[in-house]
């Protein structure tokens, strides 16, 4: 698939926002498809704000007590029939191994499309007495689901890297207290250095993970008013433990099954980043998670120009971190502005002739494009002061866009002309019943992406769709 060459973004979000989202990821230099159909190569620069969200939840997945392993890649058919329920919802994305060489396999191998199946098939002889419990692991892996045609880069590719969480425990207290503790920790990411407000809450049946008792996500809001899931945790009670006969010894000597939790952090966010904060100038990353944070492009138009300029670019280039001087000489400031712009390089500093004589910068916001003159030895403290007014700017204007995008409707006319028009989440009284559920996505094409914990519980409320008592509030949205 192919992108226009022209310099710069050539579409407009609110026009196309499909061709914009591609013209943005591979001319920011992001990503790149490859020759593998449906999969993607993480360039240095997307890779980069990976290690970092990986960095932060690293560090609070420590704080939880959860420890990082790695399992096999390849999962025999034997060990993903034993979890029917849920494997019976991958099978169509499931990629097999029948050969090795010239010789075929006496079993098929599954590229791992989640990792439940090998990993339990390990908790079963780990787990033997309460004192086991809990078992904490994380894993940072790369999945394989081979099901659609066409690759968005980020949001929906065969490849892509993920963490999967999966936990044991004596009883349904560690499950649901690690619930808020790992929720806590995806929200923080995704809100600290994503710049991306969630609204938390639980899945309905109908829209949980296949296996799990209770699915509970983080959902975003676009600018183009369509929802998109974010990261999710599970509480899959003791199905899992059934499946593969992962029990442990009370203290009592009662032989009894474990519970579990799952849950899940992707790739997938990168691209909800870029929906979020881009423009149509190009990629907007905020400060915290930016490859380079900022980019020094000297001007001058004479040798004796460029000794000044140079020196004090030097200067300014020495004192801040993460931080790019562009000196090419076969590049015009103008291009170079452009191509940092499409970059999305939070800061930009000018230093030209007059700037050089004063012992002065222009600093230029790549948010907002203003400008700041501000004196050499200031720099520091400037470029900090505003790479935290960018980040704070971008996670206000997302939770703006949040809240406006968010209507409270009692009228079932009002819900689907809300939803065909406007788009963004529809807060509307349910009765819990997935008739209901079912009937608006079949009229308006949107679904409930969650029962936010925000919300109060609907007293006096009828169900949007039936009439009856409502049991919640809920989120109807349009979504990826």
């Amino acid at each position: 698939m192919t992108v226009s060459e022209e310099l710069g973004i050539t579409t407009k979000k609110e026009e196309d926002p499909a061709e914009w989202y591609r013209e943005v990821v591979i001319k920011s230099g992001l990503a790149d498809y490859s020759s593998v159909g449906g999969c993607i190569v993480f360039k240095p620069r997307s890779y980069s704000i990976w290690e970092k969200v990986r960095k932060e939840i690293d560090r609070r997945f420590h704080d939880i007590g959860i420890e990082n392993a790695y399992f096999p890649l390849f999962i025999p058919e034997k060990l993903l029939e034993k979890e029917a329920e849920h494997f019976e919802g991958f099978t169509p994305e499931v990629a097999w191994v029948t050969r090795a060489g010239s010789s075929d396999l006496d079993e098929r191998l599954a590229i791992r499309p989640t990792s439940e199946a090998i990993m339990y098939d390990s908790y079963k002889d780990w787990v033997r007495s309460w004192r086991d419990l809990p078992l904490k692991i994380n894993q940072w892996n790369n999945v394989v689901r081979w099901e659609f045609k066409h690759a968005t880069p980020f949001l929906r590719t065969r490849e892509f890297l993920w963490q999967e969480g999966h936990c044991a425990y004596a009883t349904d207290d560690g499950v649901l207290e690690d619930k808020e503790r790992v929720l806590d920790a995806y929200q923080e990411v995704c809100e600290d250095y994503l710049a991306i407000p969630c609204v938390r809450g639980r899945k309905t049946e109908k829209e949980k993970f296949s296996g799990a008792v209770d699915t509970y996500s983080l959902e975003h809001l676009l600018p183009d008013g369509k929802a998109i899931q974010g990261p999710t945790y599970h509480n899959d009670g003791t199905n899992f433990a059934k499946d593969f006969d992962i029990t442990y010894t009370d203290e009592d000597g009662e032989e009894k099954y474990v519970r579990q939790s799952t849950f899940g952090f992707s790739t997938r966010q990168i691209g909800t980043m870029i929906m979020m904060h881009s423009d149509d100038r190009g990629l907007v990353v905020p400060p915290k998670v930016a490859p380079t944070r900022s980019v020094i492009v000297p001007i001058y138009h004479s040798k004796d120009e460029r000794k000044a300029v140079m020196e004090v670019a030097e200067k300014v280039h020495g004192s801040l971190e993460r931080c790019k001087m562009d000196d090419r000489e076969n590049k015009t400031p103008g291009r170079k502005f452009n191509e940092w712009e499409v970059k999305g390089v939070p800061i930009r500093i000018e230093i030209g002739p007059s700037e050089a004589e004063e012992d002065q910068v222009t600093i230029v916001r790549r948010d907002t494009g203003e400008k700041k003159m501000v004196s050499v030895e200031n720099v520091e403290e400037t470029v900090e002061e505003e790479l935290n007014n960018m980040q704070k700017s971008l996670f206000k204007r997302a939770t703006e866009l949040l809240e406006e995008g968010t209507q409270e409707v009692r009228d079932y006319d009002d819900l689907v002309s809300i939803v065909e028009e406007n788009g963004g989440f529809v807060k509307a009284p349910w009765c819990g019943k997935k008739i209901c559920e079912e009937i608006v996505k079949d009229d308006t094409s949107a679904k409930i992406t969650n029962i936010p914990f925000m919300y109060d519980e609907p007293d006096g409320e009828k169900c949007i769709r039936c009439g009856d008592k409502a049991k919640h509030w809920v989120n109807f949205a349009k979504s990826y």
